[in-house]
């Protein structure tokens, strides 16, 4: 989720661009960096680290003179955080400067292409490819020559480009990526969110997919990939500049679970060319992904139960053995790893502490390491012998959920793609589950569209003391997640059980009133899932159930019931998380609760 600014008027141009890098510091970066036009050249400065870096390298922007100009904060997804990767990004001769926002997700047939045609290459970033097709395409004309480039790129870009040789003009492309214009008396503005450019306007356009705007000092023309002119009316802004941060929402956690579809399709994309799952990245052939004797799914807090719902999936699906671990217990325990074992650690940040130590005792030991983690460059990406990216971008708020919904895409792609090579799932299965893997972040968009039926019966709990969460199989995976979610943001005590366990002591804390969270999204465990329900229900337990949504007889026996879209059995974690998130959400606003900032938590543990 990078950070893009950029302006053009009468004003020197690198202290806005600083100042609006500034505002957009709450998406999360590793590296900043800035172009700006000086009269002859484009001058470029920057720099791994925090914008402070940048800041004194130009001198809060002084020493680096112009009237137009791009700036960048990068979030890497390709190269590892460094001077080198950080944008903008030349054009050989240095004509071209360019700064990206997104994934593209052909790039590297892209750059195979150029590299054929003279092209060499600076960096390791999907960008530096745009820069040299630009240059590629240019006979001069800008808007052709960026749509010529827009027809060939695949997946999600928002970019502000500056072209030498029009040199009183920015550049502006959108798709999949947001970007928004702006304009006052003394000048014009791109910027990837609002506040970045509230100090100077709120006037603003919000660009569409596959727009191109060019700015001017005092203009600014719209225009469709096939360079037909649009007509935009400017929105005016008034949030606070605390709340735009939030893109208007009341806390960065709420504003992350709405960025779930996204995160989720961001994961996937990628991964799937021509209706086949591709995991490059992977670099194991059929032969060695078959001679895998078994998996060992290692992590902390919202990501150990993402591994919990990864075992069933890989044992069901992949018809692989998978062992799953707490982190902070796994070097412990003195576990038994042998030759062809395969160590998948799984973490948001990369740095987590005790998931750090479990690949380094496993490595130690001389066993393969895989890992799946958010943040490029971080320790575990550098110290796996594979990893897997999951592009949720940055995420501010404590309680994880777009991290843990990638996460969640990124093993299903993984156990879907072992069970292809190892022959347990045929060409027609596979085909299926990719069209239902495709459908899921048109489905939590539904799913978020009706939080307010959620918060009007989280509503009634706030005062609660005691919930408790059940489910068999994946479901149990599902119940984990959703009481974490809600003891971590509203320090009400939750637990969650597999149901069968009730009779062995559990239910003996079911009273009258109790709160009980039943998920019931696995067909073959319903009828069971169902008489637990009553069994709950005879002791005066109140009854929340998440069921798929053909399940309409579970509200004989439940109180209050939230239908989730069908989907394959097994991705029902992905739809039936998101009411339990929202839930726990709205309980601890209810009780005033810092939902963002929890007490006692931080966002990445690195110390055991």
């Amino acid at each position: 989720m990078c950070g893009i600014v950029g302006y053009i008027g009468v004003e020197q141009a690198a202290p806005i661009l600083l100042d609006g890098l500034g505002k957009l510091e709450y998406r999360g970066y590793d590296s900043a960096g800035m172009s700006v036009f000086d009269g002859e050249k484009i001058q470029m400065v920057k720099a791994k680290g925090r914008l402070k870096v940048l800041e004194e390298l130009t001198h809060g922007g002084k020493t680096l003179k112009g009237t137009v100009g791009i700036g960048h904060t990068r979030w890497a997804t390709h190269g590892e955080p460094s001077d080198k990767n950080s944008h903008p990004h030349f054009n050989e001769k240095g004509t071209i400067s360019v700064v990206h926002n997104g994934i593209i997700e052909n790039y590297i047939p892209l750059k195979k292409k150029l590299e054929a045609k003279g092209y060499s290459f600076t960096s390791d970033t999907d960008t530096e490819v745009i820069a040299h097709l630009l240059d590629y395409y240019d006979r001069g004309n800008p808007l052709e020559t960026i749509t010529k480039v827009m027809h060939r790129m695949e997946g999600s870009y928002a970019l502000g480009i500056l072209f030498s040789h029009y040199p009183e003009e920015i550049f502006a492309v959108r798709k999949d990526s947001p970007l928004i214009v702006g304009e006052n008396s003394k000048g014009c503005f791109i910027a990837s969110d609002v506040p970045a450019v509230l100090k100077y306007t709120r006037q603003v356009y919000f660009m569409n997919n596959e727009e191109v705007v060019r700015l001017g000092r005092d203009y600014m023309h719209f225009y469709t990939v096939d360079e037909e002119e649009l007509t935009k009316e400017a929105v005016t802004i008034h949030w606070d500049a605390d709340a735009a941060e939030k893109g208007g929402y009341e806390h960065f956690m709420l504003k992350e679970m709405y960025e779930q579809p996204k995160a989720i399709k961001d994961t996937l994309g990628p991964r799937i060319k021509e209706d086949e799952i591709v995991i490059e990245e992977l670099h194991m052939s059929r032969e060695e992904i078959k001679a895998i004797k078994r998996l060992h799914m290692v992590a902390c807090g919202s990501a150990y139960h993402a591994g919990m719902t990864a075992k069933y999936i890989f044992e069901g699906m992949a018809r692989m053995p998978v062992n799953v671990d707490l982190a902070s217990e796994f070097r412990y325990r003195n576990p038994i790893l042998e030759k062809g074992d395969l160590v998948i650690v799984i973490s948001q940040s990369g740095e987590t502490a005790d998931t750090l130590a479990a690949l380094r005792e496993a490595k130690e030991r001389g066993i393969v390491t895989l890992g799946i983690v958010n943040v490029v460059g971080s320790s575990i990406a550098r110290e796996a012998d594979k990893v897997m990216y999951t592009w949720a971008g940055p995420e501010i708020s404590v309680a994880t959920t777009k991290a843990y919904s990638a996460q969640l895409m990124a093993l299903y792609l993984l156990a879907a793609y072992f069970a292809h090579e190892r022959g347990s799932l045929q060409e027609d299965q596979i085909a299926s589950l990719i069209q239902e893997l495709k459908m899921l972040p048109d489905q939590v968009e539904v799913l978020l569209a009706n939080k307010e039926k959620i918060q009007k019966f989280a509503n009634r709990y706030i005062g609660a003391k005691d919930i408790f969460f059940m489910g068999r199989g994946i479901d149990y995976a599902i119940s984990m997640e959703g009481s974490l979610k809600l003891k971590e943001i509203s320090y009400i005590h939750s637990e969650a059980y597999a149901a069968g366990e009730l009779k062995h002591g559990t239910i003996s804390l079911v009273e009258e009133g109790t709160l009980v969270a039943a998920v019931l999204t696995q067909e073959n465990l319903y009828k069971k899932m169902f008489s637990n329900i009553v069994e709950v229900k005879t002791r005066g337990a109140f009854v929340l159930a998440v069921t798929n949504e053909e399940n309409k007889d579970i509200e004989k026996v439940a109180d209050y019931v939230l239908y989730i879209p069908k989907t394959n059995p097994y991705l029902t974690n992905s739809l039936a998380i998101i009411p339990l998130q929202l839930f726990g959400y709205y309980v601890a606003l209810g009780k005033g609760c810092d939902v963002d900032k929890p007490r006692n938590l931080a966002k990445s543990v690195t110390v055991e």
